[in-house]
């Protein structure tokens, strides 16, 4: 898979052959997608939980916690991406629409921007 784009709706795809393969679909509600993401959410947040602030990059963490991070990362987007799928929400739209709507609610100012 090296060198392919990874785009949502491959991802998507992905998920969508990887539930029915397995006969999953029953259990795949919105309910229980969501329920399973924020338990996701939970341990990746378990892996920041006692670090304090970090510097971006994570230049003074380990090796494995850099590879279980992003197992954990990745765990969060599948959920999320699952869900909408689900739901019938297309994520890419969603999200340039939201990017829009808060450039329109939070402005630049002086030329510059903090989030």
């Amino acid at each position: 898979m090296s060198g392919e784009s990874v785009t949502l709706d491959l991802l998507k795809n992905k998920m969508a052959e990887f539930a029915k393969a397995r006969d999953w679909d029953q259990f795949h509600s919105p309910r229980n997608l969501l329920l399973a993401l924020v338990g996701e959410v939970g341990e990746l947040s378990e892996i920041f939980q006692w670090k304090g602030e970090v510097p971006k990059g994570l230049p003074d963490w380990k090796e494995e916690e850099k590879v279980h991070l992003g197992e954990e990362l990745s765990d969060v987007l599948l959920y999320l991406v699952r869900l909408s799928d689900i739901c019938g929400v297309d994520l890419g739209k969603a999200a340039l629409r939201k990017v829009e709507l808060n450039a329109l609610k939070y402005p630049v100012k002086n030329g510059s921007e903090s989030m």
